[in-house]
């Protein structure tokens, strides 16, 4: 008798755990599918993290390391890859075009070779793009500027190359964007007028490039600019009245380059960066 009593909350504490893995459900076969070819691409560093076949975990196995998943209805799906200060030192993967659902990607502070994907394009939902303290080369794919919903993209302190114009193009690139670090590349060529068609922008960073030229006026029609690195360049002429009178510029540092006499700064020349809390969101 006591045996089968203390059968029974066994019995339903095993239907408990079995309809709660039946409610969270199956991760979506793609974005399964595509971590483990990046896990097999990476190689050794992130293998003794990433047990099992499932990143969004299975069973008694947890969520690979650095990976969160949300769950859309039946299926479970990959939306945030933080894979910082790993040390990776391989290409990026190009199947990282294949996780559909993500918004965060975070993988900054790594050896990361070779160019940007141009499969970085293929993430509709992606709004934060970390790429900074790498050893990425070539251009930045202007093919970023089709993502709709990208609100933050750090490519900064690493070896690109190209132009502004190329990157930014002529029309609705980047309908999204806020915040744009650039800094400590090996850019390229002059400031476009058609950078006013970022016309979300509050940051931007171009500090430590090497651009030439007058500053556009049209700086002057973003109408939330808030901060403006163009120090360390090989910029020239004056900066354009209008901009001193920006009713949202705090901070223009523009030590570096061969202005005339009397352009000046503005603010107190301390480069802003961002916090986790207002990255997460």
């Amino acid at each position: 008798m006591a045996a089968a009593s203390f059968a029974r909350p066994l019995s339903l504490v095993f239907l408990t755990l079995l309809l709660a893995g039946a409610a969270q459900g199956k991760t979506v076969k793609r974005d399964v599918k595509a971590l483990n070819e990046i896990k097999a691409s990476l190689g050794w560093r992130v293998v003794y993290s990433w047990v099992g076949d499932d990143p969004c975990g299975h069973g008694d196995l947890p969520p690979w390391s650095g990976v969160t998943c949300s769950q859309q209805g039946d299926y479970r799906v990959v939306t945030e890859l933080n894979l910082r200060w790993n040390k990776l030192q391989d290409v990026l993967p190009p199947e990282i075009g294949e996780l559909k659902k993500l918004t965060h990607l975070y993988l900054s502070f790594n050896n990361f070779k070779g160019e940007i994907p141009l499969e970085l394009a293929n993430l509709p939902e992606l709004r934060y793009l970390y790429l900074h303290e790498n050893r990425f080369t070539g251009r930045i794919p202007p093919e970023l500027g089709t993502l709709k919903n990208l609100r933050h993209l750090d490519v900064g302190n690493n070896h690109l190359t190209g132009t502004l114009r190329d990157f930014i193009g002529n029309g609705d690139a980047f309908p999204s964007l806020r915040n744009l670090y650039l800094n400590n590349n090996e850019l390229t060529g002059v400031l476009p007028d058609q950078i006013a068609n970022l016309t979300n922008l509050e940051i931007f960073h171009l500090s430590n490039n090497k651009l030439i030229g007058s500053i556009s006026p049209k700086l002057v029609h973003i109408p939330r600019l808030t901060y403006l690195y163009l120090d360390n360049n090989n910029f020239i002429g004056r900066i354009p009245e209008g901009i001193y009178k920006h009713p949202f510029l705090k901070e223009l540092y523009i030590e570096g380059n061969h202005f005339r006499p009397g352009s000046k700064s503005k603010g107190t020349h301390k480069v802003l960066e961002l916090p986790d809390a207002d990255i997460l969101v």
